[in-house]
Formats: C-alpha cells, sequence, structure tokens
C-alpha cells in the first residue's frame, strides 16, 4: 500500500482500533522519511547544497534534528 492510499484510507470512517492503527503506521512512514530525508541531507557537500539554495549551517542543522521532531 503507497502513502497516498493509505492517507486516503485514513479519510474513510474506520472502527476506532483500525483508525488507531492507521494513525500509527502514518506516524511510523513520516518518522521514516523524515529519517532519511535527513540522513541524505547531511551526507551533501557544501556545494552541493549551495547548489539548491540550502545554506550549509541550516541543513546541518535540520540533519541534526531527531526524527520525531517535525
Amino acid at each position: 500500500m503507497s502513502l497516498s492510499d493509505a492517507f486516503a484510507l485514513s479519510a474513510q470512517p474506520l472502527p476506532p482500533l483500525s483508525r488507531l492503527v492507521v494513525t500509527l503506521a502514518l506516524t511510523v512512514a513520516a518518522w521514516e522519511l523524515r529519517h532519511r530525508s535527513r540522513t541524505q541531507l547531511n551526507r551533501l557537500s557544501p556545494v552541493l547544497l549551495r547548489d539548491i539554495g540550502l545554506d550549509p549551517e541550516k541543513a546541518t542543522a535540520e540533519a541534526a534534528k531527531p526524527f520525531w521532531r517535525g
């Protein structure tokens, strides 16, 4: 199931336990995406960061955040 399918599923009325499980799965998926994105951001060189319009210091600060912080 793709993430967009899961979001569409979460918009439909579900029993309370199912809603809890879907919410938990979406939260874990968001955490995983943040972790992967920040890991990849941390691997970029300062030259590449400037090339895509990011300040290297801000990118380092973002990459240092824990995955559960948005």
